[in-house]
């Protein structure tokens, strides 16, 4: 008999498992959420914290968001993205990154309700497991997992408490393995992978010290210090990464993955912070250093009956694209419904297939993206005439060569600027964070064809309310106040919505009706003038991609269900049939 029982059990207390436990409990679903150590990240590790993400947070509740943005780097403070010889010395180029170009900014603002910041995983984790921990998930620490079994009817999970050194057991219906890289959950599952684990070697330096008089002018995340004979790691040359501004800092240091990982003191520590930095005399205060292997690995199948895996666990890729934290977080939003929909009866445990039907493809895609970044470097450094295999004289030679009045040399400055401009594929790629498409058993196409995108799908998100499409953003008005709400305000928290028009009242009636026999609650919103939400811009007329009478069906992760273009002859045999097949009833 397992000595404790609730519905999920979650295994790691990251940001996939924190926010798996938060919607969980925003749900009313029981959870338990176990952590091996004593506390949360310990280190400021995951960074960048894209606008999907921030909309999980809002869509946790306006306070969880509001939390976000008082511990996060604005948008503005992020954006200068500069490549050095070092922070003191010569600057070689930059460019404006994570939506600061005023282009991509109007992109940014017309995509999402929710602001694009930098919130350290030290800050990101408390919000989210106190989220969690308030609503009702049973939180234990210093608690390892060591093995599970299933069955028919659950989980029986066995856990190690560190502190008594005593076993316990969790009997569960469902496991969430959120165990990290090295992910015991998904070995024990043997759950499939393709890729590699340790294609490369870096080390992280934690630092204290003001750097402001380098910085200060040019705000960034990160400064990318190119130097000739300089190790080369995982990410680049060397990196001095913001933590906060501006003076707690985070280097990135490469070292041969071949040898043995170094031991870095703290005066390995201060020499490398003395020399990317670019001066002699810096004082620094460590805080912490660690080694860490760059990864190219993904999991081709998320589940394997009532166990499932996100976050590192499924996707294994270096920190490029700052892409880390925010798909975990996603991959909790598409998991924690369904799980609440099925425990709740309201749906068939078919349902559940679909999360790896829909998260596996995004595994896959922001790996290979993360790791084609780390290639998508070596413009810069031919550029520069830094290539690897050239001796250090050479590179120093070539990097001074660009000053030069040769025509050579004016070959080269073009080459450095084009190089630069090109990494907005890492560090402005608006789209690989937005447009994610699912196509799965929880969707209902009708057969209607997947629109094209028109722009580079990488870097420009294109809203649409195909079937699968997260729901377009707009605003649109409280009749009765003039307050604005978002359409995504206007869906989620554990809800499926439906959008309608004038002459789309059967839709609202068929929702009612359904949601009762189905004993879930149907929010429905019928858009139009005198009516309760009004579109007084037109700007939903113009997204929607439906007339007055169609319908969109959004599920509780801000997704397109379903959408029927126009009033169907049964409205209601019609939302029963897609109801029916999406939940797996």
């Amino acid at each position: 008999m397992a000595e404790f029982t609730t519905d999920v059990m979650i295994i790691g207390t990251g940001p996939a498992g924190s926010a798996t436990a938060a919607l969980l409990s925003s749900y009313g679903v029981e959870n338990m959420a176990v952590n091996r150590y004593r506390w949360l990240a310990n280190t400021p590790r995951a960074h960048i914290t894209n606008q999907r993400c921030m909309e999980v947070l809002r869509d946790l509740g306006h306070e969880v968001e509001a939390e976000a943005y008082m511990h996060g780097a604005h948008q503005d403070l992020m954006g200068e993205n500069v490549f050095c010889e070092s922070l003191a010395g010569e600057e070689i180029g930059r460019m404006k990154s994570w939506g600061k170009h005023p282009l991509s900014r109007a992109e940014h603002q017309l995509a999402s309700p929710c602001l694009m910041i930098d919130l350290p995983q030290t800050f990101m984790e408390p919000i989210l497991f106190g989220t969690a921990c308030r609503r009702g998930t049973q939180a234990r620490m210093s608690v390892e997992y060591l093995r599970h079994e299933q069955d028919a009817d659950g989980v029986t999970t066995t856990c190690l408490d560190r502190l008594s050194g005593k076993e316990f057991t969790v009997r569960s219906k469902y496991l969430v393995g959120a165990d990290g890289g090295n992910s015991l959950v998904a070995e024990h599952e043997n759950l499939p992978f393709e890729g590699q684990m340790g294609v490369g070697g870096s080390m992280n330096i934690l630092f204290k010290a003001d750097l402001s008089k380098y910085v200060a002018h040019r705000p960034s995340v990160l400064y990318w210090v190119m130097q000739p004979g300089a190790d080369v790691g995982g990410i680049g040359m060397g990196l001095v990464r913001m933590v906060r501004p501006w003076n707690e800092w985070l280097i990135v240091w490469g070292y041969d993955i071949n040898q043995p990982a170094p031991e870095v003191d703290e005066a390995m520590a201060t020499e490398v912070a003395r020399q990317l930095v670019g001066d002699p005399e810096l004082e620094i205060e460590l805080i912490s250093a660690n080694t860490w292997t760059v990864n190219n690995m993904y999991a081709t199948n998320m589940q394997s009956d009532r166990v499932f895996i996100m976050g590192d666990a499924a996707h294994r890729h270096p920190p490029s694209n700052g892409l880390g934290s925010n798909t975990s977080i996603q991959d909790g939003f598409n998991l924690a419904w369904k799980l609440a929909a099925v425990l709740k009866g309201q749906a068939g445990p078919g349902l559940l297939d679909s999360y790896s039907e829909e998260r596996a493809p995004v595994a896959k895609q922001i790996v290979t993206r993360a790791n084609q970044s780390i290639g998508e470097f070596g413009p810069i450094f031919e550029a520069l005439g830094m290539a690897e295999g050239v001796k250090p004289e050479i590179m120093q030679e070539n990097l001074e060569a660009r000053c030069d009045t040769t025509p050579a040399a004016e070959k080269q400055r073009a080459a450095i600027r084009d190089a630069i401009a090109f990494k907005k594929y890492e560090f402005d790629a608006h789209g690989v964070e937005m447009n994610q498409r699912y196509r799965s058993s929880a969707v209902e196409t009708d057969g209607q064809l997947e629109p094209a995108f028109e722009l580079d799908a990488e870097l420009h998100y294109q809203p649409t309310t195909w079937p699968g499409a997260r729901i377009p953003h707009v605003w649109l008005f409280d009749h009765k106040t003039g307050d604005k709400h978002s359409t995504l305000d206007l869906s989620g928290r554990g809800q499926f919505t439906l959008f309608t028009g004038i002459g789309g009242e059967a839709w609202g009636e068929a929702a009612k009706a359904l949601g009762a026999e189905f004993g879930m609650d149907i929010r429905v919103h019928l858009v139009g003038p005198r009516r309760e939400i009004e579109d007084l811009t037109g700007d939903w007329a113009r997204a929607r991609e439906i007339t007055d009478s169609g319908c969109i069906l959004v599920r509780p992760d801000q997704h397109v269900a379903w959408r029927a273009e126009t009033m169907t002859d049964a409205p209601e045999a019609d939302l029963k049939r897609v109801l029916t097949k999406i939940l797996a009833r």
